[in-house]
């Protein structure tokens, strides 16, 4: 991504959050914007995708500490006044004027302290080569998805990913030169891949326009890289989703992502995870949730539940004399299993089932019970209570 490109976007309006928003904050607004904008959900809209992979890239920059403090300087050095497309108007500035060389003046700073700063600022945002040598730059990171089932979300699984991302070019092992050349130090920037711009009161440092920032020359181009050094890489990882995984949440895996360049550590991989609903259990937290019908005598006398359980032998409920329908009950350590390897609990509802044929020995049986009770009236007191009185 290019300088203008990392400044004329608002990561802050894309996820809707301010520029004090917290990591919890911004990882609530990232994971609301990307199941209403996944393209599976939005197969109909051709925008979406793009709409998906503006969100992606404002989270990863946002929620990397060291990439958004990087990113709030860069805005800040401007005072937030950037004007793309060469606008104008009062305190602000264009990036041509800055990259043009045309009518861009500094702001009266003695030597170079202002493009110091910049050049250190702009090199950390965009993988900029130090002075003196070709630095190291870290991968990529890479986002993919994975479907699990219910269980599989519960107990945690094993995942193979098939991922597709920039490498050293396997041709040329990463030169850009053709077998049996070499390239050649880079003339004009002496292999610092940069060069530094006088715009009168400061310097600024952009990649150099001979090499293209890699330092080198390469005067007999690799036939498939064309000289870049790079190829595109598919391999396979295998990638352990932790147990009590929640649908839509987004797994970091450190260091599985794209491989770095001139050793360079790996980017890191982010799994979205989506989970398949289970017919009988949900989940809250840590918690599995399970609705299990009781007849009427049983609520009223009471009675031993036999409940399932995941994965696992049911359990007996005990379930007291007069318990009404929705009442919820807790089964230590029945629920979902946490990273730590602790377990949550299930969470038992009862609901009173009404049965949609009667016999007639049980209808005349709840007749007799209605005259019986009939002194029992439930609605009693409420239309009292709905005028206030």
């Amino acid at each position: 991504m290019s300088t203008k490109d990392y400044l004329e976007k608002d990561y802050y309006k894309v996820l809707g959050v301010s520029k004090t928003a917290t990591k919890d904050e911004i990882k609530q607004a990232y994971r609301k914007l990307a199941r209403a904008h996944h393209p599976d959900a939005n197969a109909a809209d051709p925008k979406a995708e793009d709409r998906f992979k503006e969100i992606s890239e404002a989270y990863n920059v946002l929620s990397d500490e060291k990439r958004r403090k990087e990113y709030d300087d860069a805005r800040s050095l401007f005072g937030g006044s950037y004007r793309p497309n060469g606008g104008t108007g009062p305190g602000g500035f264009d990036l041509g004027d800055l990259f043009g060389g045309a009518g861009g003046t500094g702001g009266g700073g003695g030597g170079g302290g202002g493009g110091e700063r910049l050049s250190d600022l702009f090199g950390g945002l965009f993988g900029g080569r130090g002075r003196g040598a070709t630095q190291s730059r870290r991968g990529a990171d890479v986002e993919t998805e994975t479907r699990l089932t219910f269980d599989e979300a519960a107990g945690g699984v094993t995942r193979s990913f098939q991922l597709t991302s920039e490498a050293a070019c396997p041709t040329c092992k990463g030169t850009g030169a053709r077998a049996g050349t070499a390239p050649r130090m880079c003339p004009k920037c002496s292999g610092t891949g940069h060069e530094n711009k006088n715009l009168g009161g400061f310097s600024l440092s952009e990649p150099c326009s001979e090499c293209k920032g890699r330092g080198l020359v390469v005067d007999d181009p690799c036939p498939t890289c064309s000289g870049s050094g790079r190829g595109k890489s598919t391999r396979t990882i295998s990638a352990r989703i932790p147990a009590g995984v929640s649908d839509g949440q987004r797994i970091r895996l450190k260091g599985k992502g794209a491989p770095g360049e001139n050793g360079g550590p790996a980017g890191d991989l982010y799994v979205v995870v989506h989970v398949q609903p289970h017919p009988v259990f949900g989940k809250t937290g840590d918690n599995l949730t399970i609705t299990v019908p009781v007849s009427f005598p049983e609520a009223v006398l009471g009675a031993d539940v036999r409940v399932p359980t995941l994965g696992g032998l049911p359990v007996t409920v005990k379930i007291p004399p007069g318990t009404p329908s929705g009442r919820t009950f807790r089964v230590r350590g029945k629920g979902s299993t946490r990273r730590d390897g602790t377990t949550g609990d299930m969470l038992v509802t009862v609901e009173v089932a009404v049965p949609q044929e009667l016999s007639g020995e049980a209808r005349e049986a709840l007749e007799k019970f209605r005259a019986a009770t009939a002194d029992q009236d439930p609605r009693r007191g409420l239309e009292a209570r709905a005028k206030g009185m």
